[in-house]
């Protein structure tokens, strides 16, 4: 069965070790992978996972050129990559930011309100939300019991203002408030990935939401290098889905967000 993790992170091989360090101690879970390309796709072709959605986050504006051009240049590098671009907020100009993605062929766009420090549905957002709603997908980090900024009630005012806008929100729509995003965001349009999500909330759960949704809305991701390929993979197999479930989340879903 074809797989297509639809959320990886990489960076460049100098600053990668520094990167995952700085993700280990966001999140309090060691990380033992080491958050390069090539390590990504040695992890991932192990455990049976053709392609993989690259991306990365600018936690500060100046980052996101440098950024977007990593990712291109990576995704010119490696076949089995596709790449999604980065926008921060605070720059003079993020619209900007979208027409440099646009240029560069990248095929969507990640956001991380947490780390990135702005409300998902402020509506200086909305110029942003606008310009790629029907164009550009967009990965959008979601929940943290910490933090407001990405809470699944505002991803329902986001998609209620956008409704041509297509959305993966990430870990169930909620990392660690899973049972809050279902009720907000069970009616809306949009996707969820399962990753970073299945080893807290145990399979019983897991599957429960996979029904709870339909798997016609669930996307499969690593969270790569958060988790190993062979991890995520035996976590989702583990839930006894059926074949066509398995299909869906593995690889048709993700075919149709990519408007393959």
């Amino acid at each position: 069965m074809e797989i297509i993790d639809l959320h990886a992170h990489i960076y460049p091989d100098k600053i990668a070790e520094k990167a995952t360090q700085g993700i280990w101690g966001f999140y309090n879970i060691k990380i033992d992978c080491a958050g390069t390309a090539e390590d990504l796709i040695k992890n991932g072709t192990e455990a049976g996972i053709s392609r993989f959605l690259v991306q990365s986050v600018a936690t500060v504006p100046h980052q996101v050129s440098s950024i977007n051009q990593f990712i291109a240049g990576q995704c010119k590098k490696h076949s089995c990559f596709i790449g999604f671009g980065t926008i921060h907020p605070q720059l003079d100009s993020p619209t900007e930011a979208v027409e440099e993605i646009f240029s560069l062929g990248l095929h969507g766009v990640k956001l991380h309100p947490d780390t990135q420090h702005f409300n998902m549905d402020d509506p200086k957002m909305f110029p942003i939300y606008d310009m790629i709603q029907g164009k550009l997908p967009v990965l959008m980090h979601c929940g943290d019991y910490r933090y407001t900024y990405s809470h699944p009630s505002r991803l329902k005012n986001v998609l209620e203002n956008f409704p041509k806008l297509t959305v993966i929100a990430a870990h169930f729509g909620g990392w660690s408030l899973w049972d809050l995003a279902s009720e907000y965001l069970l009616e809306q349009n949009c996707y969820v990935d399962c990753s970073s999500s299945i080893m807290f909330l145990g399979r019983k759960r897991a599957k429960e939401l996979i029904d709870l949704y339909g798997a016609e809305r669930v996307v499969f991701g690593t969270d790569y290098p958060m988790w190993t390929a062979q991890q995520s993979v035996e976590d989702v197999m583990s839930l006894g889905l059926r074949d066509n479930e398995l299909e869906l989340i593995f690889n048709k879903n993700a075919k149709r967000i990519l408007g393959e």
